[in-house]
């Protein structure tokens, strides 16, 4: 694969420090590519919490949370790994074959990744099976769970102008 084409969607970096929230966005490269999503995240500068929160293409949606061992990582739809570079390199990192058909839609990775945040799998996989939802309608709903969904709005007011 070549160059990363532009694919539309965007990216939130969210992070928790001294009780509370921050949204920032992130560089558009960053739907194309999950290196670069990661990489993002890892540069941010940050003694609490930081995840990634990234609704592509009005298709699916990817949370990132890096760690010093590596990344947890959930992809909203895992059969999007047959049309999306970003998603078929999360089922590579989690070493996941993706679905033989493009209907089949399930969740791969972490359901648990925000447990610690205030947003257990069993909520997280509600939201997931909301398939009638956006994923930034989906992505609202995790903001809303946890307590951002305000700085989450605001802020999408600023990128999607």
């Amino acid at each position: 694969m070549g160059m990363a084409e532009q694919v539309s969607g965007f990216g939130v970096a969210v992070v928790r420090e001294d009780g509370r929230w921050r949204c920032a966005a992130m560089d558009p490269a960053a739907l194309g590519e999950l290196d670069a999503a990661i990489t993002e995240l890892r540069g941010t500068r940050s003694t609490g919490a930081v995840f990634g929160l990234l609704a592509v293409d009005d298709e699916f949606f990817v949370v990132l949370r890096p760690s010093p061992g590596g990344i947890a990582l959930l992809l909203s739809d895992a059969a999007a790994a047959l049309d999306y570079d970003i998603a078929a390199d999360a089922l590579d990192v989690l070493r996941v074959e993706p679905p033989e058909d493009v209907d089949d839609v399930w969740p791969e990775g972490s359901l648990d990744l925000l447990a610690d945040l205030g947003l257990p799998a069993a909520e997280l996989q509600v939201i997931v099976d909301e398939v009638d939802l956006y994923p930034d309608e989906q992505l609202q709903m995790i903001a809303q769970r946890l307590g951002f969904a305000d700085e989450y709005t605001k802020h999408l007011d600023t990128i999607l102008r």
